[in-house]
């Protein structure tokens, strides 16, 4: 009998192979052929418990009764959950619906920025019970945004350009693996790095490349913040003020970690869910494997934080600033947050926490704005936001689509003056962040919008590691 024979018979694929070296067995031993293996198979599949003590029949029954128990813990359908927006391709919904169906899933949100990722797709939050997954977390853990305020006339910006563009150059630096000749300090280098073995090992790497960015979507710019309204945390009255905001993660070591414990967490899955799963493998915060993970990944989120402050501290001295006030925050991370009386964690792929007053910063693109945004407490969308635009095609066709020179010819009218950037980071190849924040009326207040002037990224053709 063939797998397609024996998957008619209502054998699980992953029982397949067991169930042939046992006909392959029974066959040799006992001659016993066709209609009689076949009724006997059909009756091991209604009750494998009966077969456990048969000298050809058991392994296969113990498989089967294995694979069944591990089949059964998954819904039959996906945890519903609610999507904002409506520009979100099939294949992102895809991926949330098999997320939605994990034995540890509990709730889901998509928000409307979302498009296809690793796992979990980017613009994606899902809470899950006692577990972590590293791939619903990303490859590059803790990815922030950080807006600072600083005391410099808006004016300054087309006055003197220069002096800010000197700023950006000698206060950043953007490429998969650049670092620092001689590291920057920073008390995050002090905090216990040997919490894993992978952490530890690549604490020097880590040194060497705090407050640099890397590749893709990474960047670095200056750009006038009119807040229409008074919040009490940054202290500041409506107007209009120069700001400098950057968007980066864990670097190296991050994207190490997601490595290491992402194949740890798929290889313990068990076969009769690798296939369904695969990224979106799990581990238990009761486990060590979890509990390393959980401890590595807080680590980079206070490593990408140490990064931030690095780069905006560097920037504002070499501009000749001060830093009057700020907002920053986390869209790659996974939370312990309490939803309808339980303990969940939240993983926000993509996604900006966007609790009850909590202030965020969503980008747009380089031609168009961001905004400093109050959350709303949603507690439908687990109070969560977007964290940008969202990609509306992927990077490569963005390269077939814009020329370099010609996008940053389209921005210089525009008035945005590019230092470096690729043409896969074209402003054509996002979503109007427009729509995507009207689609999250009622996730987030809008309290400052911020219009970029002066970009720095990667230099066209680094790959990204976002």
């Amino acid at each position: 009998m063939n797998a397609r024979q024996l998957e008619k018979l209502g054998v699980p694929i992953e029982c397949v192979p067991a169930a042939i070296t046992a006909i392959q067995d029974v066959i040799r031993e006992k001659g016993v052929r066709g209609k009689n293996v076949k009724e006997t198979i059909a009756s091991l599949v209604e009750n494998p418990h009966a077969f456990l003590g048969d000298e050809y029949w058991g392994a296969f029954a113990q498989n089967m009764i294995e694979v069944t128990s591990e089949l059964e813990a998954v819904p039959a359908e996906p945890i519903p959950y609610p999507t904002w927006g409506t520009d979100i391709d099939e294949a992102a919904h895809n991926q949330m619906r098999t997320a939605c169906q994990l034995p540890v899933a509990r709730a889901g949100a998509m928000m409307p920025d979302a498009h296809l990722g690793y796992g979990l797709p980017i613009g994606g939050v899902l809470a899950v019970e006692n577990a972590v997954i590293p791939y619903a977390v990303g490859v590059d853990i803790a990815c922030r945004m950080k807006l600072s305020i600083l005391d410099i006339e808006p004016g300054e910006l087309t006055k003197n350009p220069s002096r800010f563009e000197t700023a950006l150059q000698r206060g950043t630096r953007f490429g998969m693996g650049v670092a620092y000749d001689t590291p920057q300090d920073h008390p995050v280098m002090d905090q216990d790095w040997s919490v894993t073995r992978t952490t530890r090992e690549k604490k020097d790497t880590a040194r060497k490349q705090l407050g640099t960015s890397g590749s893709g979507n990474h960047f670095v710019e200056f750009g006038t913040l009119k807040l229409s309204q008074m919040d009490k945390n940054l202290g500041l009255a409506p107007g209009v003020y120069t700001a400098l905001l950057s968007h980066s993660g864990s670097r190296g070591t991050g994207a190490s970690v997601c490595s290491v414990y992402s194949n740890i967490a798929r290889a313990q899955l068990p076969k009769s869910l690798s296939t369904r799963f695969g990224y979106l493998g799990w581990l238990s915060l009761d486990s060590e494997a979890g509990q390393e993970y959980w401890n590595a990944m807080n680590l980079m989120g206070d490593y990408a934080a140490a990064n931030h402050d690095v780069i905006h501290r560097l920037v504002s001295k070499y501009l000749g600033g001060r830093i009057i006030a700020g907002v920053e925050n986390h869209h790659n991370f996974a939370w312990k947050e309490i939803h309808d009386g339980m303990e969940l964690v939240v993983h926000r792929k993509g996604a900006t926490p966007a609790g009850k007053g909590v202030l965020g910063v969503i980008p747009g693109s380089m031609a168009t704005p961001g905004f400093v945004v109050r959350g709303k407490g949603n507690a439908a969308s687990l109070e969560s936001a977007s964290h940008g635009a969202g990609r509306r095609m992927s990077r490569t066709a963005a390269k077939q689509q814009y020329t370099w020179n010609a996008v940053r010819n389209t921005l210089s009218d525009q008035g945005v003056r590019v230092i470096s950037a690729g043409a896969d980071e074209a402003p054509g190849a996002y979503k109007d962040i427009h729509s995507v924040m009207a689609a999250q009326s009622d996730l987030v207040e809008v309290i400052g919008q911020f219009d970029p002037k002066i970009v720095k990224m990667c230099e066209d053709g680094s790959p990204a590691e976002d």
